[in-house]
């Protein structure tokens, strides 16, 4: 695989409409610490064709998730056609590999080989020319938080080596954990970014939620200043873009700590099995659930009637159950998943081949949705990998934000 020259005449990647970069401006002001009701609306085309004049400049951000479960490259290609307007977003190249680094805890070398291996395709896809001009960075989240600082840090150190051999541009603070909730409010901008309700005087924002394998964030732009007053002060961030202020509500759990999984992980064998003189089915795994989640997670009350787009488990195990199209994606209600777990857990058998996971994984969500976050039965959910072919993860977000700081952009 080749990439595209740096005039605009072979730039085709894996989108067809070229978006703007609007959020080039974004990050100046943040702090560097951040602690529908007519469902045909999602899928609206939003983004009109556009031209690329030949004299434009071609440049590249490689950003990596290391997750809990996996680690992911997002190699992002961006046109900007003069000085004067802000760069555009041309397309994505995307692949992950499992497990993620935290399962090499004792083997940070191990660990390393597998980023290798995803940044080897980066090589491939920029041009030669723009190598050292092509910024290379690392963040990981929940699965590195809950190792110790020690394990972790020799991960990110053979990490870092990987970075320093290769032929891109790496920053001083290239690889690091990143905070919770600044992953929620990336993946906010991300989201509204991409569906355009970011440009112009639309204000129709979306709130965004996401479940990995080790934490889970809620963010979204409140509307009334009843939430603004009633929230916690660390649950609210400011920044400013496109000349206004925004005040996002965003929180990062990680739920529960006392809690064990039973798994081979990190090259530990972990023991797992129902309770023979326990109960089955829904409403007893249920009432299991609630102790971890009810009461444990501030409410805000105008969420029940809002729009939010739901990733990565809530995606997973919707497709795992024929929710929505694995590769489509789709609109769910709350009410959808808690139908899905009843019928998954009282009808084990017919769910066997699947994991062993999967009633408490659809109850989890079920419990998390209505009593941990309080979203009303009908609340309704788009569930997405891709939004215009691009990815709706925070890497996009984090990718504006390091090549700002860079001053790769003109």
């Amino acid at each position: 695989m080749t990439g595209p020259p740096e005039n605009c005449a072979g730039l085709v990647l894996m989108t067809s409409s070229r978006l703007p970069v609007l959020l080039a401006l974004v990050f100046s002001s943040l702090s560097p610490v951040l602690s529908h009701s007519n469902r045909e609306m999602w899928f609206q085309d939003l983004f009109p064709p556009n031209t690329c004049p030949i004299n434009a400049k071609t440049f590249y951000g490689i950003m990596f998730d290391a997750g809990s479960t996996g680690t992911r490259i997002h190699i992002y290609t961006f046109v900007q056609k003069s000085p004067e307007i802000l760069p555009e977003l041309e397309g994505e190249i995307f692949e992950s590999v499992k497990p993620g680094l935290s399962a090499y805890a004792d083997q940070p070398k191990k660990g390393a080989e597998s980023v290798k291996r995803l940044l080897d395709m980066a090589v491939d896809a920029v041009p030669p020319h723009l190598w050292k001009k092509t910024p290379v960075v690392l963040k990981a989240t929940a699965g590195l938080r809950l190792l110790s600082e020690e394990k972790a840090q020799a991960l990110l150190s053979e990490v870092k080596k990987v970075f320093e051999e290769s032929p891109f541009l790496v920053p001083e603070d290239s690889v690091s954990i990143m905070d919770g909730s600044y992953e929620g409010i990336l993946a906010w901008i991300t989201v509204n970014f991409l569906t355009g309700q970011l440009s112009g005087q639309n204000q129709n924002t979306v709130g965004t939620l996401d479940l990995g394998g080790a934490s889970t964030q809620i963010t979204f732009l409140p509307r009334f200043e009843e939430t603004l007053k009633e929230s916690p002060g660390d649950f609210l961030t400011s920044f400013e873009m496109f000349n206004s202020t925004y005040k996002l509500y965003t929180h990062s759990s990680c739920l529960p700590k006392q809690l064990e999984a039973e798994w081979h992980f990190g090259g530990v064998k972990y023991r797992y099995g129902g309770n023979k003189e326990g109960e089955t089915g829904f409403k007893p795994c249920y009432v299991e659930v609630l102790k971890v989640v009810k009461g444990k997670l501030h409410q805000p009350d105008e969420i029940r009637g809002s729009s939010f787009y739901a990733f990565s488990y809530y995606y997973d195990r919707a497709a795992d159950t024929n929710l929505i199209d694995y590769e489509q994606g789709g609109v769910l209600e709350v009410r959808d998943f808690e139908r899905k777990a009843k019928e998954v857990c009282d009808n084990m058998e017919r769910f066997s081949s699947a994991s062993p996971f999967l009633c408490m994984d659809l109850t989890y969500i079920t419990a998390l949705l209505k009593e941990g976050f309080g979203f009303r039965d009908n609340t309704l959910l788009q569930l997405t990998k891709k939004v215009n072919n691009i990815e709706t993860s925070w890497t996009l977000g984090a990718t504006f934000h390091l090549l700002q700081s860079l001053g790769i952009t003109y």
